[in-house]
Parts: structure tokens; sequence; C-alpha cells
């Protein structure tokens, strides 16, 4: 069957691809333009807080792989061959939800807690479905990157009109509502809707077949799952009296014209009629240049060739006329009565009609190749003329009614007349052939064996197109696998080495903040690795008010701890009267206080012991809490302290941060 694809180039050219498969012949007319955007300025800060990517197309995933190097992220498609797509890409973890938005919303409340973090939706421009009001009633919060457009074009493309016209097609497939109701539009606005009556009309879902309803299709049928597989299921399964019809019948009408495409059965003995004015081209997409060259260039060889004979032709040695002619210098009897005006007029019209069908083609097929090449330049997607394309899937239209034409004029010229009765015995002898009438046939003997040896160079040149084809197709395949592989390849020995390289600057921070030294230099080496990442660039800045001069270490806190603890011991017996000052001053000049980690009660003196203890174990966080709980007399006295303390650990912390999010990033890449 003939089956029109009305999605976009990229996913029409693989889509051809599987229809080839199944023994049916696509016919693209893509509706859209796919146009990648620029992500925004936020693109970059949402990825990195959002605990999973939803893609509701595979046109998504090739969005996503462009705006972003990162392959970690859990990505949750609608169906598996968005699925398929991702995978491809490079995406670590991928799960389908085989099925619509409402699967993969199903998919999204089974998997994903509402409390890990927010959901990226990566989708075009126009969406179907609005994940943040469906999830919102969940708690999930879900952002919205466009990173597409897919531009609808304004009139129909030029291959589904020839083949509505030609009543060439069987089936047309719709996988979007956007694209179902465009094509509505497009078809009335090109007052072609009379040529749908011969067309059944196959949808992704109900939703997708209701723009569809006021067209006069001859059947509609929405596929029962909403998967790709599932509507080339259903062209399978269109009735067999459809799919066993003759597949020489449609090349025919493609190039006589709708007029053959009639539910009236002719009579075998009717002969159609000549061909007398222009029609449309057949509906295919060719490969290339080489048949149209070969075929002109066969016409002009034969024209030249006949001309040459023609001139020669009175010239020749009455032996060779005689042996060209079927004579072979024996007697000959006059020739039938031959109608031959009426043979070279039928001549004449094959040679014009083939010329003007040549015509035509070229045309038809120079406009197609501009397309496909500005289409393959931007997107890098298959060239047409592949083994899945209608070129390769049967023999050229144009030649084989060339070569009927031919068959039947050969044909035509070889039958006989009837004998006239036999004369009388007494009879005349036979009179001698008309040399007219012998160089009129002469010369169409010549003519119709320079048509055939035309049609059979146009054949082998053909087949040849086609093998260079198939082998350039095959060879651009395996060119983009290995492109595609090295890509994966490079991109995570990249986010290795990146990784790789966080993990050594953290460590060297972390050995600069415990050994109380400056920074800045290896903060410096950490500045390009982070950018576009919005948790290292926080970490970044919180190091750098502390760069130049460093922060204390952990043992000159540890140090300076007991004249801390000395002093605000002291702070905290002092009042107003003269014997607690003066007690003061005493216990300022000689300290004595409990110490050990198992000091209890909540005094001053037992809260110092305790944090002195818990700084000889190492345990500075602790130490900073207890001294935080003392009284607030004590602190003029622990005041700097705790600003040391506290600069050493928000250091320390931010450090640990980037060593952390070092590994994370080297396991993603591994």
């Amino acid at each position: 069957m003939r089956v029109l694809i009305t999605r976009p180039e990229r996913e029409a050219t693989t889509l051809a691809t599987a229809l080839a498969e199944r023994g049916h012949v696509p016919v693209i007319a893509p509706l859209f333009r796919l146009e990648i955007l620029h992500p925004g300025a936020d693109f970059a800060t949402d990825l990195f807080e959002c605990q999973a990517v939803l893609l509701s197309s595979a046109n998504g995933a090739r969005a996503l792989a462009q705006a972003s190097e990162q392959r970690g992220k859990p990505i949750l498609a609608v169906g598996d061959t968005t699925a398929s797509t991702a995978e491809g890409l490079g995406f670590a973890s991928v799960s389908s939800a085989a099925g619509n938005g409402d699967a993969l919303a199903d998919l999204v409340r089974e998997r994903l807690d509402p409390k890990a973090g927010p959901l990226l939706h990566v989708s075009g421009v126009a969406i179907a479905q609005d994940f943040a009001a469906s999830l919102a009633a969940d708690g999930f919060e879900v952002r919205r990157a466009a990173l597409y457009d897919a531009r609808e074009e304004t009139t129909l493309p030029d291959s589904a009109r020839a083949a509505l016209q030609a009543r060439a097609l069987d089936a047309a497939m719709f996988f979007s509502p956007r694209a179902s109701a465009l094509f509505a539009r497009l078809v009335q606005e090109a007052g072609l809707s009379g040529s749908l009556s011969t067309i059944t009309a196959i949808a992704i879902s109900p939703a997708a077949l209701e723009p569809l309803s006021a067209l006069p299709f001859k059947a509609t049928v929405a596929a029962a799952r909403p998967t790709r597989q599932s509507v080339l299921d259903e062209i399978d399964r269109l009735p067999v009296a459809v799919q066993g019809a003759d597949p020489t019948a449609s090349d025919r009408a493609a190039v006589e014209g709708p007029s053959i495409m009639s539910d009236t059965p002719s009579s075998p003995d009717t002969t159609p009629p000549p061909v007398t004015a222009a029609t449309p081209p057949p509906v295919q997409v060719r490969g290339g240049l080489g048949v149209v060259g070969a075929f002109i260039t066969g016409v002009v060889a034969s024209c030249l060739v006949l001309a040459g004979a023609l001139i020669s032709l009175p010239y020749w040695p009455a032996e060779l006329r005689a042996l060209w002619q079927g004579q072979g210098g024996a007697a000959v009897p006059p020739a039938p009565a031959l109608d031959l005006q009426q043979v070279r007029q039928d001549a004449a019209a094959v040679a014009n009609a083939s010329v003007d069908a040549a015509r035509r083609e070229i045309s038809t097929r120079l406009d197609d190749l501009e397309k496909r090449v500005r289409a393959a330049s931007a997107a890098a997607a298959e060239r047409p003329g592949s083994p899945a394309s209608p070129a390769g899937s049967g023999p050229d239209p144009a030649i084989a009614e060339l070569r009927s034409k031919v068959e039947a004029l050969e044909v035509r010229a070889a039958t006989p007349v009837p004998a006239a009765p036999a004369p009388a015995p007494t009879a005349p002898a036979p009179t001698a052939p008309n040399p007219e009438q012998e160089k009129e046939l002469a010369t169409l003997r010549l003519e119709i064996a320079t048509m055939r040896n035309t049609v059979q160079t146009i054949d082998q040149t053909v087949a040849v197109q086609r093998d260079q084809t198939r082998m350039l197709a095959e060879a651009v395949e395996k060119a983009r696998g290995e492109h595609t592989a090295r890509n994966v390849g490079e991109q995570k020995a990249m986010s290795a080495a990146r990784a790789s390289a966080l993990i050594g600057v953290a460590a060297r921070l972390s050995a600069a903040v415990e050994s109380g030294l400056p920074f800045a230099t290896d903060l410096a080496l950490l500045a390009p690795l982070a950018q576009g990442d919005a948790r290292l660039t926080e970490s970044v800045a919180l190091l750098q008010t502390h760069a130049q001069n460093g922060v204390a270490s952990r043992p000159s806190l540890v140090a300076d701890f007991p004249a801390v603890a000395k002093a605000a011991l002291a702070d905290d017996l002092a009042d107003d009267s003269f014997g607690e000052r003066l007690l003061g001053k005493v216990r300022g000049l000689i300290s004595l206080r409990r110490v050990g980690n198992d000091v209890e009660g909540d005094g001053s003196d037992a809260k110092l012991a305790r944090a002195e203890a818990a700084l000889e174990a190492g345990d500075l966080p602790k130490a900073v809490a207890l001294v935080k709980s003392l009284p607030p007399q004590t602190a003029r006295a622990t005041a700097g302290w705790l600003s040391r303390a506290g600069a050493h650990l928000a250091a320390k912390q931010a450090a640990d941060q980037i060593s952390s999010q070092a590994v994370t990033l080297l396991g993603a890449a591994r």
C-alpha cells in the first residue's frame, strides 16, 4: 500500500523505513518543521535541582541532548520510541511509560517522591498535556523547559498534493491532534477533500482522530494503544482487498492520470486512448539525478542514431538494405497494405509523451531534492532515496510506460494484414515491391529497435543507481553510528575528567582548611570547573570570603580554648557586688574548674568541661554548640573563639560538599 506520513522530517524517515520493511510504499509529506531552541537562563539550575526529567516526545530527548552534556539524570519517557531515542543519545537511566501523557503521570506517581525535589518537563513550545497541573494535586513541582518548536507548514506539501490528485494513496497516518487539524485545514484550502474517498485515516488515539471527522475518508481507525507500533499494526490489519491490489495499478494511475482510477471495470478488448495532456507525475521520493540523466542521455542518443540512419539509409549497398529489410536476396511478395501514417503518429505520440513525462519528472525531482538537502544539512537526517524510500521499491513508471507502448507499437507493426485472394491461373506475375513503402517500413523498424535499446540501457542504469544508493545509505548509517558512539565516549571521558579534577581540588581545599593556610590559588582552579553548576558556584562564593588569609586550624582552636574557658567562667561568676567582683578577679588569676567528658550538670563549668573534651576528641561542631549555650554574660569572652570556629566549620563544609558532588559526577560518568 501507499501510506502518507505527516510527521516531521527525521521521524518520517524512521517511520518510512519501518513501513518499507513491512512491504508498504511510504510517501513523506512533513506538516511541521522542527527547530531546536536555545535553553533559557534558568535551564542549568532547573536541570541540576530536579530529581528526574520528563520527556513527552523523541524530539524532547534530542533537544535535551543538545542543550546539556549531562547524561546521569533519571529520564521518564512517555513511550518506547522516546525511551529508545534517549538511550541512543547516551542517557544512562531511562524508564518508559509505554503509553500516553496519563501513563507518564502515573509512572511519576508510582516511582518518585514529591519531597525528593522538583521535576523538569522538557517539551516543545506547544504541549498536549500540562504535567504541572496534573501532578500538582500529588505534591509534585513540575518545571517546564521549551527546547524545540514544531513550526507548521502554510501549504500542503507537494508530495501529498500530487499523491492526492493522482488518487495514489491507500492510507494516511496521524500522530497528534495538532497534525490532524493542520492536515484537515490544508487539504480543504487546497480543494482536495474529494480525493480522500479511497484513503483510510489511521490515528494514534481517538483524540488525534477527532479533527478528521469532517473529511470524507473511506474509513477512520484509532490505534488500540497510543504507540507507533500499534499504528503500524493497524495498517497491517487493513482489509486484504486493499493490500492485495495490483501494485502496478497505482503506478499506472500516477503516470496516466486520475481517470484510470475508476470504479467501473473496463473491457479487456478496450484500447486505452493515447496520452494527449500533461498528467501528474508518480508520487515517489527519488534518490538522485542518476536515472534522470541516463534517461535524457538515452533519448538524445536515440535521436542522433535515428537521424544518422535516416540520412544514410538510401546510400547503403543493396545487399545490406535487403538484409536489413529481411529480404535476404529472395523475391518478396508485395508488402501488406499498412497505415503508415497512423503508425508514425503513434510512434510520435509515444516519443512526445515520454519527453513530456521526463520533463515534468525532472522538475518535481529537483524541487524535492532541494528541500531534502536543506533538511539533511540542518538536522543530519538520512538522505532520501535510501533502500526504505519508494525509489528503491520498483521500476520507474515512466520507463514501464515507454516499454509497454514500444512493445505495443512493435506488435502492431508486425501484425500481418489478411492476404488477398489467390490470383487466377491467368493472372499476371506479382508486381515489384514499392521502394517508398519499403523505406518507410525499414525506418519504423529502426525506430523500434533504437527505442528498445534505450529502454534496456535505462534499466541497467537504474539497477546500478539503486546499488550505489543502497551502499551509500549503509555507509552513512555506519558512519552515523560510529560518530554517535564516539561522541558518547568523549562526553563520558570529559565528565570523568571534570569529576576527577573536582576531587583533586576539593582535597587540596580541605587540607588548607585543616592547616589554617590561605587557599586562594586552589580556589582559582575551581572557578572554570564550576561554570554552569549552581551548587558549585555557591560553594566557591562561600570559600571566597576566607581565601586570602585562610581560617583558623582545628589545633589552634583546641590550644586557645582553655584561656577562653577561664575567662568565660570568670565572667559567669562575677556580679555587681564587691565580693563577687573580687572573687572574679581572683578566678581570673587562678582557675579552678572541672574537666572531662563525664562532668554532669547544666552549669557553665560543666558545659565548658564537656566542650573541651569534645574538642580533644575532634568533634568541633559539638564544642561550638556547647559554648553557644553558655549564659549571656560569657559572650564577651567567647565571641572571638566562636567566630573563628564558625568560619572553620563553614569552609570545611563547603570543601566536603565539593568533594561529595565530584564523586557523584564521577559515578554518573562511568
